[in-house]
Protein backbone atom coordinates (compact mmCIF):
# COMPACT_ATOMS: atom_id res chain seq x y z
CA UNK A 1 0.00 0.00 0.00
CA UNK A 2 1.14 3.27 -0.69
CA UNK A 3 2.26 5.97 1.71
CA UNK A 4 3.67 9.12 2.33
CA UNK A 5 1.02 10.65 -0.44
CA UNK A 6 0.74 13.98 1.54
CA UNK A 7 2.80 16.70 1.78
CA UNK A 8 3.43 19.32 4.77
CA UNK A 9 1.92 22.32 1.81
CA UNK A 10 -1.10 20.28 1.14
CA UNK A 11 -1.80 19.56 5.04
CA UNK A 12 -1.26 23.43 5.35
CA UNK A 13 -3.87 23.84 2.95
CA UNK A 14 -5.90 22.12 3.77
CA UNK A 15 -10.06 23.92 3.81
CA UNK A 16 -12.30 23.50 6.06
CA UNK A 17 -15.84 22.39 4.00
CA UNK A 18 -19.26 22.12 5.30
CA UNK A 19 -18.96 18.40 6.16
CA UNK A 20 -15.64 16.55 7.48
CA UNK A 21 -13.35 15.31 4.75
CA UNK A 22 -10.05 13.37 4.90
CA UNK A 23 -6.53 13.42 3.42
CA UNK A 24 -4.97 10.19 3.09
CA UNK A 25 -1.25 9.54 3.48
CA UNK A 26 -1.46 5.62 3.01
CA UNK A 27 -1.13 2.93 5.54
CA UNK A 28 -4.24 3.81 7.64
CA UNK A 29 -2.79 7.37 8.35
CA UNK A 30 -5.04 9.98 7.29
CA UNK A 31 -5.69 14.11 8.60
CA UNK A 32 -9.41 14.57 9.21
CA UNK A 33 -10.95 17.89 8.86
CA UNK A 34 -13.49 19.08 10.79
CA UNK A 35 -16.32 22.30 8.98
CA UNK A 36 -14.47 24.78 12.13
CA UNK A 37 -11.30 24.07 11.02
CA UNK A 38 -10.34 21.56 13.16
CA UNK A 39 -7.46 19.71 11.93
CA UNK A 40 -6.85 15.84 13.73
CA UNK A 41 -4.53 13.32 12.85
CA UNK A 42 -6.22 9.41 12.75
CA UNK A 43 -4.58 6.08 12.29
CA UNK A 44 -7.10 3.46 10.84
CA UNK A 45 -6.12 -0.41 11.84
CA UNK A 46 -7.20 -3.69 12.64
CA UNK A 47 -6.87 -5.50 15.76
CA UNK A 48 -8.23 -8.99 16.02
CA UNK A 49 -10.03 -8.41 12.94
CA UNK A 50 -12.10 -5.32 14.10
CA UNK A 51 -11.34 -1.83 12.67
CA UNK A 52 -10.10 0.81 15.44
CA UNK A 53 -9.18 4.19 15.27
CA UNK A 54 -6.29 5.53 16.89
CA UNK A 55 -5.88 9.67 17.87
CA UNK A 56 -2.52 10.71 16.68
CA UNK A 57 -2.81 14.45 17.79
CA UNK A 58 -3.72 17.89 16.16
CA UNK A 59 -2.47 19.70 13.31
CA UNK A 60 0.01 21.85 13.78
CA UNK A 61 0.51 20.56 17.18
CA UNK A 62 1.42 17.75 15.34
CA UNK A 63 3.31 17.83 11.84
CA UNK A 64 2.57 15.45 9.14
CA UNK A 65 6.02 14.25 10.28
CA UNK A 66 5.68 13.57 13.78
CA UNK A 67 2.15 11.67 12.98
CA UNK A 68 3.78 9.41 10.45
CA UNK A 69 6.41 8.74 13.43
CA UNK A 70 3.72 7.89 15.61
CA UNK A 71 1.97 5.85 12.96
CA UNK A 72 5.09 3.57 13.16
CA UNK A 73 5.27 3.18 16.41
CA UNK A 74 1.73 2.07 16.36
CA UNK A 75 2.39 -0.65 13.51
CA UNK A 76 5.47 -1.89 15.74
CA UNK A 77 2.99 -2.20 18.46
CA UNK A 78 0.72 -4.29 16.42
CA UNK A 79 3.44 -6.38 15.03
CA UNK A 80 4.22 -7.33 18.48
CA UNK A 81 0.49 -8.58 19.05
CA UNK A 82 -0.26 -5.34 21.40
CA UNK A 83 -3.16 -3.01 20.78
CA UNK A 84 -1.88 0.39 20.20
CA UNK A 85 -5.25 1.76 21.78
CA UNK A 86 -5.21 0.28 24.55
CA UNK A 87 -1.38 1.23 25.10
CA UNK A 88 -2.21 5.04 24.64
CA UNK A 89 -5.27 4.65 26.92
CA UNK A 90 -2.69 3.06 29.44
CA UNK A 91 -0.18 5.69 29.36
CA UNK A 92 -2.74 7.85 29.44
CA UNK A 93 -4.20 6.89 32.98
CA UNK A 94 -0.57 6.17 34.22
CA UNK A 95 0.20 10.07 33.52
CA UNK A 96 -3.37 10.69 35.35
CA UNK A 97 -2.53 8.08 38.52
CA UNK A 98 1.03 9.92 38.73
CA UNK A 99 -1.38 13.52 39.55
CA UNK A 100 -1.77 13.94 43.42
CA UNK A 101 -5.73 14.29 42.73
CA UNK A 102 -6.31 11.49 40.92
CA UNK A 103 -9.29 9.36 42.84
CA UNK A 104 -5.99 5.81 42.48
CA UNK A 105 -3.39 8.02 43.56
CA UNK A 106 -5.44 9.78 46.78
CA UNK A 107 -6.70 5.97 47.43
CA UNK A 108 -3.18 4.31 47.21
CA UNK A 109 -2.21 6.85 49.78
CA UNK A 110 -5.00 6.58 52.07
CA UNK A 111 -4.67 2.28 52.39
CA UNK A 112 -1.36 2.84 52.97
CA UNK A 113 -2.79 5.13 56.64
CA UNK A 114 -4.94 3.16 56.98
CA UNK A 115 -3.66 -0.68 56.64
CA UNK A 116 -1.48 -0.69 59.91
CA UNK A 117 -4.67 -1.07 61.57
CA UNK A 118 -6.25 -3.90 60.12
CA UNK A 119 -4.98 -7.11 59.75
CA UNK A 120 -2.95 -8.16 56.54
CA UNK A 121 -5.99 -10.48 54.81
CA UNK A 122 -8.48 -7.33 55.71
CA UNK A 123 -5.70 -4.78 54.05
CA UNK A 124 -5.09 -7.19 51.01
CA UNK A 125 -9.15 -7.40 50.30
CA UNK A 126 -9.59 -3.89 50.81
CA UNK A 127 -6.93 -2.96 48.37
CA UNK A 128 -7.57 -5.69 45.68
CA UNK A 129 -11.75 -4.41 45.68
CA UNK A 130 -10.76 -1.09 44.77
CA UNK A 131 -8.30 -2.28 41.96
CA UNK A 132 -10.73 -4.77 40.53
CA UNK A 133 -14.11 -2.38 40.84
CA UNK A 134 -13.35 1.21 41.09
CA UNK A 135 -9.93 2.14 39.59
CA UNK A 136 -10.31 1.18 36.02
CA UNK A 137 -13.61 3.10 35.88
CA UNK A 138 -12.69 6.12 37.76
CA UNK A 139 -9.53 5.62 39.16
CA UNK A 140 -7.47 8.14 36.62
CA UNK A 141 -10.54 10.99 37.16
CA UNK A 142 -9.37 14.06 39.62
CA UNK A 143 -11.00 13.39 43.20
CA UNK A 144 -12.56 16.54 42.58
CA UNK A 145 -14.55 15.93 39.51
CA UNK A 146 -15.91 12.75 40.60
CA UNK A 147 -19.95 13.18 40.95
CA UNK A 148 -22.41 11.10 42.87
CA UNK A 149 -23.65 9.21 39.49
CA UNK A 150 -20.27 8.36 38.67
CA UNK A 151 -20.24 6.76 41.87
CA UNK A 152 -23.24 5.01 41.40
CA UNK A 153 -22.35 3.42 37.78
CA UNK A 154 -19.66 1.70 39.60
CA UNK A 155 -21.66 0.00 42.37
CA UNK A 156 -24.07 -0.48 39.59
CA UNK A 157 -21.88 -2.63 37.73
CA UNK A 158 -21.00 -4.79 40.68
CA UNK A 159 -24.76 -5.13 41.80
CA UNK A 160 -25.48 -6.16 38.33
CA UNK A 161 -23.38 -9.04 38.99
CA UNK A 162 -25.18 -10.06 42.26
CA UNK A 163 -22.55 -9.41 44.54
CA UNK A 164 -24.43 -6.90 47.00
CA UNK A 165 -22.45 -7.30 49.96
CA UNK A 166 -19.81 -6.29 47.67
CA UNK A 167 -21.29 -3.11 46.39
CA UNK A 168 -21.74 -2.43 50.19
CA UNK A 169 -18.40 -3.04 51.09
CA UNK A 170 -17.15 -0.84 47.94
CA UNK A 171 -19.36 1.86 48.22
CA UNK A 172 -17.99 2.53 51.84
CA UNK A 173 -14.50 2.48 51.07
CA UNK A 174 -15.33 4.88 48.45
CA UNK A 175 -16.63 7.31 50.75
CA UNK A 176 -13.83 6.69 53.20
CA UNK A 177 -11.49 7.82 50.05
CA UNK A 178 -13.62 10.62 49.56
CA UNK A 179 -13.79 11.79 52.95
CA UNK A 180 -9.41 11.88 53.33
CA UNK A 181 -9.63 13.45 49.78
CA UNK A 182 -11.92 16.27 51.95
CA UNK A 183 -9.83 16.39 55.26
CA UNK A 184 -6.41 16.53 53.22
CA UNK A 185 -7.89 19.63 51.33
CA UNK A 186 -8.12 17.98 47.61
CA UNK A 187 -11.65 18.15 47.33
CA UNK A 188 -14.30 19.54 48.74
CA UNK A 189 -17.42 17.26 49.05
CA UNK A 190 -17.46 13.29 49.36
CA UNK A 191 -20.14 12.41 46.42
CA UNK A 192 -20.15 8.87 47.80
CA UNK A 193 -21.85 10.35 50.90
CA UNK A 194 -24.90 11.25 48.89
CA UNK A 195 -25.74 7.48 48.28
CA UNK A 196 -26.99 6.44 50.76
CA UNK A 197 -29.36 4.17 50.53
CA UNK A 198 -29.32 3.44 46.93
CA UNK A 199 -28.04 0.20 46.86
CA UNK A 200 -29.90 -2.89 46.49
CA UNK A 201 -31.01 -4.94 49.45
CA UNK A 202 -30.82 -9.05 50.03
CA UNK A 203 -33.42 -10.30 51.84
CA UNK A 204 -31.63 -11.80 54.88
CA UNK A 205 -31.08 -15.03 55.21
CA UNK A 206 -31.34 -17.21 58.43
CA UNK A 207 -28.43 -19.31 58.89
CA UNK A 208 -30.25 -22.71 59.23
CA UNK A 209 -29.06 -24.71 62.89
CA UNK A 210 -30.80 -27.70 64.03
CA UNK A 211 -32.52 -27.40 67.29
CA UNK A 212 -31.49 -29.49 70.20
CA UNK A 213 -34.15 -31.92 69.41
CA UNK A 214 -32.70 -32.54 65.83
CA UNK A 215 -29.03 -32.57 67.12
CA UNK A 216 -29.29 -36.64 67.78
CA UNK A 217 -30.14 -37.71 64.36
CA UNK A 218 -27.66 -34.68 63.02
CA UNK A 219 -24.30 -36.33 65.24
CA UNK A 220 -25.50 -39.98 64.12
CA UNK A 221 -25.36 -38.75 60.53
CA UNK A 222 -22.32 -37.12 60.51
CA UNK A 223 -20.48 -40.10 62.20
CA UNK A 224 -21.85 -42.49 59.01
CA UNK A 225 -21.03 -39.87 56.04
CA UNK A 226 -19.20 -41.68 53.84
CA UNK A 227 -17.62 -39.51 51.82
CA UNK A 228 -13.98 -37.65 52.52
CA UNK A 229 -12.82 -38.73 56.01
CA UNK A 230 -11.27 -35.05 56.44
CA UNK A 231 -14.53 -33.82 55.50
CA UNK A 232 -16.25 -35.97 58.36
CA UNK A 233 -13.87 -34.77 60.55
CA UNK A 234 -13.90 -31.42 59.93
CA UNK A 235 -17.80 -31.75 60.76
CA UNK A 236 -16.78 -33.33 63.69
CA UNK A 237 -14.10 -30.69 65.10
CA UNK A 238 -16.93 -28.05 64.15
CA UNK A 239 -19.47 -29.19 66.22
CA UNK A 240 -17.17 -29.75 68.96
CA UNK A 241 -15.44 -26.45 69.11
CA UNK A 242 -17.94 -24.27 67.30
CA UNK A 243 -15.40 -21.77 66.05
CA UNK A 244 -16.36 -20.32 62.71
CA UNK A 245 -16.59 -22.41 59.48
CA UNK A 246 -13.41 -20.03 58.14
CA UNK A 247 -11.02 -20.54 61.40
CA UNK A 248 -11.27 -24.35 61.22
CA UNK A 249 -10.60 -24.69 57.52
CA UNK A 250 -7.93 -22.73 57.78
CA UNK A 251 -7.15 -24.57 61.33
CA UNK A 252 -2.24 -25.46 60.67
CA UNK A 253 -0.95 -28.25 63.05
CA UNK A 254 0.95 -25.62 64.76
CA UNK A 255 -1.80 -23.46 66.63
CA UNK A 256 -2.50 -26.83 68.42
CA UNK A 257 -0.91 -27.23 72.06
CA UNK A 258 -1.82 -30.73 72.88
CA UNK A 259 -0.44 -31.05 76.19
CA UNK A 260 -2.25 -27.76 77.38
CA UNK A 261 -5.13 -28.72 75.18
CA UNK A 262 -5.66 -24.92 73.99
CA UNK A 263 -6.49 -24.18 70.28
CA UNK A 264 -4.70 -21.19 69.87
CA UNK A 265 -6.20 -19.49 66.89
CA UNK A 266 -3.80 -16.24 65.36
CA UNK A 267 -5.34 -12.95 65.30
CA UNK A 268 -4.61 -12.65 61.87
CA UNK A 269 -6.90 -15.44 61.42
CA UNK A 270 -9.72 -14.26 63.47
CA UNK A 271 -12.97 -11.79 62.69
CA UNK A 272 -11.76 -8.97 64.78
CA UNK A 273 -7.95 -9.36 64.62
CA UNK A 274 -6.98 -10.74 68.56
CA UNK A 275 -6.33 -14.03 69.14
CA UNK A 276 -8.46 -16.60 69.86
CA UNK A 277 -8.12 -19.46 73.07
CA UNK A 278 -10.27 -22.83 72.27
CA UNK A 279 -10.05 -25.19 75.13
CA UNK A 280 -9.92 -28.70 74.01
CA UNK A 281 -12.09 -31.90 75.07
CA UNK A 282 -10.95 -35.02 75.31
CA UNK A 283 -12.87 -35.84 72.36
CA UNK A 284 -11.42 -33.27 70.25
CA UNK A 285 -8.23 -34.86 71.56
CA UNK A 286 -8.74 -37.91 70.00
CA UNK A 287 -9.76 -36.46 67.07
CA UNK A 288 -7.01 -35.06 66.19
CA UNK A 289 -5.27 -37.98 66.79
CA UNK A 290 -7.22 -39.37 63.97
CA UNK A 291 -6.74 -36.84 61.75
CA UNK A 292 -3.43 -37.15 62.22
CA UNK A 293 -2.35 -39.76 60.03
CA UNK A 294 -4.12 -38.20 57.28
CA UNK A 295 -2.93 -34.73 57.29
CA UNK A 296 0.18 -34.13 60.22
CA UNK A 297 2.69 -34.51 57.51
CA UNK A 298 1.04 -31.40 56.14
CA UNK A 299 0.92 -27.76 57.89
CA UNK A 300 -2.95 -27.49 56.98
CA UNK A 301 -4.99 -29.89 59.32
CA UNK A 302 -7.79 -29.63 56.85
CA UNK A 303 -6.23 -29.31 53.12
CA UNK A 304 -7.72 -29.41 49.66
CA UNK A 305 -7.19 -32.25 47.74
CA UNK A 306 -5.86 -30.49 44.54
CA UNK A 307 -3.43 -28.03 46.90
CA UNK A 308 -2.15 -29.14 49.97
CA UNK A 309 -0.88 -25.75 50.39
CA UNK A 310 -4.49 -24.09 50.32
CA UNK A 311 -7.36 -25.46 52.82
CA UNK A 312 -10.75 -27.19 52.27
CA UNK A 313 -13.04 -24.67 50.10
CA UNK A 314 -15.77 -22.68 51.85
CA UNK A 315 -18.02 -25.33 50.26
CA UNK A 316 -16.83 -28.94 51.51
CA UNK A 317 -18.81 -29.13 54.77
CA UNK A 318 -22.43 -27.66 53.43
CA UNK A 319 -21.93 -29.58 50.55
CA UNK A 320 -21.39 -32.26 52.94
CA UNK A 321 -24.61 -31.49 54.99
CA UNK A 322 -26.81 -31.40 51.80
CA UNK A 323 -25.66 -35.14 50.96
CA UNK A 324 -26.79 -36.17 54.78
CA UNK A 325 -30.36 -34.36 54.01
CA UNK A 326 -29.49 -31.02 56.04
CA UNK A 327 -30.13 -28.61 52.77
CA UNK A 328 -32.30 -25.26 54.19
CA UNK A 329 -31.81 -27.07 57.36
CA UNK A 330 -28.53 -26.75 58.65
CA UNK A 331 -25.40 -24.81 58.25
CA UNK A 332 -21.58 -25.02 59.34
CA UNK A 333 -22.12 -21.46 60.72
CA UNK A 334 -24.86 -22.61 62.37
CA UNK A 335 -23.40 -24.93 64.98
CA UNK A 336 -22.64 -21.63 66.63
CA UNK A 337 -25.92 -21.25 67.28
CA UNK A 338 -27.10 -24.15 68.08
CA UNK A 339 -24.19 -24.81 70.78
CA UNK A 340 -24.76 -21.38 72.57
CA UNK A 341 -28.44 -21.50 72.99
CA UNK A 342 -28.23 -25.16 74.45
CA UNK A 343 -25.34 -23.81 76.76
CA UNK A 344 -27.26 -20.80 77.87
CA UNK A 345 -30.33 -22.73 78.40
CA UNK A 346 -27.64 -24.91 80.86
CA UNK A 347 -27.05 -22.02 82.88
CA UNK A 348 -23.31 -21.70 81.82
CA UNK A 349 -22.13 -18.34 82.50
CA UNK A 350 -23.30 -15.98 79.25
CA UNK A 351 -20.05 -14.30 79.43
CA UNK A 352 -18.33 -17.22 78.99
CA UNK A 353 -20.01 -18.55 76.49
CA UNK A 354 -20.02 -15.10 74.13
CA UNK A 355 -15.75 -15.13 74.73
CA UNK A 356 -15.49 -18.41 73.73
CA UNK A 357 -17.62 -17.45 70.37
CA UNK A 358 -14.92 -14.91 70.27
CA UNK A 359 -18.02 -11.80 70.27
CA UNK A 360 -16.03 -9.92 72.52
CA UNK A 361 -15.05 -7.08 70.36
CA UNK A 362 -18.46 -6.56 69.27
CA UNK A 363 -20.26 -6.92 72.41
CA UNK A 364 -21.03 -3.16 73.64
CA UNK A 365 -22.25 -4.38 76.78
CA UNK A 366 -19.60 -7.35 77.68
CA UNK A 367 -17.07 -5.24 76.53
CA UNK A 368 -15.43 -4.43 79.72
CA UNK A 369 -12.97 -7.73 79.31
CA UNK A 370 -10.30 -7.53 76.74
CA UNK A 371 -7.67 -10.42 77.78
CA UNK A 372 -7.63 -13.48 75.51
CA UNK A 373 -7.46 -15.69 78.43
CA UNK A 374 -10.72 -14.55 80.21
CA UNK A 375 -12.88 -17.21 81.89
CA UNK A 376 -10.42 -19.54 80.27
CA UNK A 377 -10.75 -22.60 83.41
CA UNK A 378 -14.48 -21.85 83.62
CA UNK A 379 -14.42 -22.51 79.35
CA UNK A 380 -12.21 -25.37 79.75
CA UNK A 381 -15.28 -27.40 81.81
CA UNK A 382 -17.72 -26.09 79.43
CA UNK A 383 -16.42 -27.12 76.31
CA UNK A 384 -15.60 -30.61 78.10
CA UNK A 385 -19.13 -30.74 78.99
CA UNK A 386 -20.38 -29.95 75.80
CA UNK A 387 -17.68 -32.54 74.08
CA UNK A 388 -19.47 -35.13 76.91
CA UNK A 389 -23.45 -34.01 76.28
CA UNK A 390 -22.76 -34.72 72.44
CA UNK A 391 -21.94 -38.05 72.95
CA UNK A 392 -24.89 -38.67 74.70
CA UNK A 393 -27.26 -36.73 72.17
CA UNK A 394 -25.69 -38.82 69.66
CA UNK A 395 -25.44 -42.74 71.88
CA UNK A 396 -28.79 -41.75 73.06
CA UNK A 397 -28.04 -42.04 76.87
CA UNK A 398 -28.85 -40.13 79.73
CA UNK A 399 -27.60 -36.19 80.09
CA UNK A 400 -25.73 -35.03 82.79
CA UNK A 401 -26.75 -31.83 84.04
CA UNK A 402 -24.71 -28.84 83.79
CA UNK A 403 -22.26 -28.24 86.62
CA UNK A 404 -20.55 -24.55 85.63
CA UNK A 405 -17.49 -24.79 86.71
CA UNK A 406 -17.65 -27.62 88.68
CA UNK A 407 -19.48 -26.26 91.22
CA UNK A 408 -22.77 -26.02 89.73
CA UNK A 409 -24.57 -23.06 87.53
Amino acid sequence: MATDKLNATAVKNAKPQDRDYKLFDGGGLFLQVKPNGGRYWRLKYRFHGREKLLALGVYPAVSLAEAREAAREAKKALSKGEDPGLLRKQEKRAKRIASATSFEAIAREWWQHQKGRWTEDHARRVIESLERDVFSHIGYRPVFEIQPPDVLEVVRRIEARDALDVAGRVLQRCSAVFRYAVQTGRSQVNPAAELTGVLKKRKQEHRAAVTRQELPELLRKVSGYDGHPLTRFALKLLILTFVRPGELRGARWEEFDLIAKLWRIPGERMKMGTEHLVPLSRQALALLEDIRPISGHYDLVFPGEKSRAKPISENTMTYALYRLGYKSRATPHGFRTTASSILNEEGFNPDAIERQLSHLERNQVRGAYTKHAEYLKDRAVMMQWWADYLDQMETGSNVVPAKFGGEGA
